[in-house]
């Protein structure tokens, strides 16, 4: 017997190792999905709060999110990050036809964990 190891000992610890990997990389990617999710929701909140308190003290809604960085409502518009960018937003104008915005949602495609569409958040 040698001072290094056989190849049948490589191969059953690359098993071993490649068994284990399959076991935690699915756990892996539904916690990075899920950490996305709550920094969405957490982001959409914020945009909203910062929505309603520009309409509150000037009482006309911004023109848009940049106009609320502009303004230091929020320090700079917030990554969606689903999608991986700050321009992806969708906002909603306020119902009485005045401009603005009113609301705003993700812009990113597809479905949450939940099943329920990103763009309906």
């Amino acid at each position: 017997s040698g001072l290094g190891f056989t190849l049948i000992e490589l191969l059953v610890v690359l098993a071993i190792i490649a068994t284990l990997l399959s076991l935690a990389a699915p756990r892996y990617f539904q916690h990075v999905e899920r950490s996305k999710e709550a920094v969405l929701h957490e982001n959409l909140a914020t945009l909203r709060d910062a929505i309603d308190q520009y309409h509150a003290d000037k009482g006309v809604w911004p023109e848009s999110l940049a106009k609320l960085a502009d303004d230091h409502y929020v320090r700079a518009v917030p990554v969606d990050p689903v999608s991986d960018s700050a321009e992806t937003w969708t906002t909603v104008p306020p119902a009485d036809g005045s401009g603005g915005v009113y609301d705003v949602h993700s812009g990113a495609e597809g479905a949450a964990r939940d099943g329920t569409a990103y763009a309906a958040w």
